[in-house]
């Protein structure tokens, strides 16, 4: 269940979503949130030059693993603009952090890039419960994920 705290943080993802959008970059951004409700870590992506593992989730996982002990890990929340991919997904299984909670899904992201005619991924899509074992996750929310759809639309344009 999305609470009103839960959406205050989603707003914060789609707001680093659009600084990496305006940096250059693709739009997606995350929150690590503390089980007190303090922001950890956040980040958004930085695959433009050429890294596409600079996802933020990825690195919310390597700054977890460094920064918090496991029990804190499994009490923190990740929020998102977009569900995590593969690879992230896994980074936050190994190092076991708890919820995720993301605006859009990955289903919604593959839908929109063919609506695009964006280049396919060369990773499958898959969920978040594809991936992990028993993830606790909730998403989407369609009013943030129709603004994570706009963003992905000025991405789209702007490469043309």
């Amino acid at each position: 269940m999305i609470t009103e705290k839960d959406l205050q943080y989603l707003k914060r993802c789609v707001e680093l979503a659009e600084q990496a959008l305006e940096k250059g970059d693709e739009p997606f951004g995350s929150i690590l949130v503390s089980a007190q409700g303090e922001v950890l870590f956040e980040d958004h992506n930085h695959v433009a030059g050429g890294d596409h593992t600079q996802h933020p989730e990825f690195a919310i996982a390597r700054w977890a693993a460094e920064h918090m002990a496991p029990d804190e890990r499994a009490e923190a929340t990740v929020y998102t603009s977009g569900e995590h991919c593969p690879m992230c997904a896994a980074a936050h299984g190994w190092v076991g952090l708890g919820r995720i909670v993301y605006a859009s899904s990955s289903k919604q992201l593959c839908e929109w890039m063919q609506e695009l005619g964006a280049e396919p991924s060369p990773v499958r899509n898959l969920s978040i419960p594809e991936i992990l074992k028993d993830p606790n996750v909730d998403g989407p929310v369609p009013e943030l994920a129709e603004q994570v759809h706009q963003l992905q639309q000025r991405l789209h344009e702007a490469k043309q």
